[in-house]
């Protein structure tokens, strides 16, 4: 068993992904900037996964207590969010689902990023950290409906074969879902784009899309 942390876990994404994992059986942690929105994180994990082993804190004691740190803010939050937690996190698995969006009358649009992706940024902001980009085209809303499995394709970035490979095998542990090897954190610029484009067809459709990958 893992204990997996959350930095800014009481959003919508982060939520999810922690119902999901404490649902596999895995220990999570819930950071945010409030210890009141963290306990009411806590307290609607309970309510969907009552036999979850479920806690929350501060941001901080998220960094502290997660063998494996997922950050989970919105892209405006992310880069001064890391700078101040840089040292906490230290040499640890940490893994970016930040996308860099804007959302306008005329759709969705990826956001330049000086780096080249979010999680390039991550990695420049934390060093010592073993960055592993993924989870990025996963419907929140789906994610917390624990009572259906998912669908798709998680696609898993990093230039560390062995953090790459855990987190692979953690996003496995979701029902239904499959881990694919994504290549080296540069690709996480394409990743992180896709997303745009699926909330595009998400618009259009008025549908909850996802990626999987065939042909392999």
């Amino acid at each position: 068993m893992t204990r997996i942390a959350f930095i800014g876990g009481t959003g919508p994404e982060g939520l999810g992904l922690a119902m999901r994992f404490a649902k596999a059986g895995e220990e999570v942690f819930i950071g945010s900037r409030s210890e009141q929105r963290a306990a009411e994180a806590v307290a609607k994990v309970l309510e969907k996964v009552p036999s979850a082993r479920v806690s929350g804190g501060l941001n901080a004691e998220a960094c502290r207590a997660g063998e494996i740190v997922f950050v989970t803010v919105p892209y405006e939050a992310h880069k001064d969010t890391l700078a101040s937690l840089a040292e906490l996190i230290d040499d640890k698995i940490l893994v970016d689902v930040a996308v860099p969006l804007q959302f306008g009358g005329h759709g969705v649009r990826a956001l330049d990023v000086p780096e080249g992706s979010a999680a390039e940024q991550a990695r420049a902001l934390v060093p010592n950290a073993k960055v592993v980009s993924g989870f990025h085209h996963l419907d929140a809303t789906l994610l917390q409906n624990v009572e259906k499995p998912m669908q798709g394709d998680v696609i898993v970035c990093s230039d560390h074969r062995a953090a790459k490979r855990t987190v692979m095998e953690l996003a496995e542990k979701i029902e239904y879902l499959r881990a694919v090897d994504g290549g080296v954190l540069a690709n996480s610029r394409y990743v992180e784009e896709w997303t745009a484009l699926l909330l595009n067809i998400n618009r259009i459709y008025k549908a909850r899309t996802g990626v999987r990958i065939v042909g392999i």
